[in-house]
């Protein structure tokens, strides 16, 4: 019979943590990338900025990493943004951040 008491192994709630882990680190990426081609930077560009990794940085957007407090912090300094910004909740049938047109800027001046 299954009901409420289903979840109370260990296996069952170390899988419910899993899952929370996986969203908070989907939810990152997501506001991290949100974020960052707001202000029209690379990833490259954001990497330098926080000093970090530019493969880093797209493993962070895609939810593949655990991210550090500290690298959290270096990633929302490089975009002038708080740390909770990256932990914003997205709006109901919200569309993923589109990803920067690929290629180089044209030099200005």
């Amino acid at each position: 019979m299954a009901g409420m008491w289903d979840c109370w192994s260990v296996d069952c709630q170390a899988a419910d943590w899993l899952s929370r882990a996986m969203e908070a680190r989907a939810l990152i990426g997501w506001n991290l990338r949100r974020l960052r081609v707001a202000q029209g930077l690379s990833q490259e560009r954001l990497a330098l900025l926080a000093g970090i990794d530019r493969a880093y940085v797209g493993r962070v957007e895609r939810g593949s990493e655990n991210v550090t407090v500290s690298t959290l912090e270096a990633m929302a300094d490089a975009l002038a943004v708080p740390v909770a910004a990256l932990f914003i909740e997205p709006e109901a049938g919200a569309e993923p951040p589109m990803p920067l047109r690929a290629g180089r800027r044209a030099k200005s001046g």
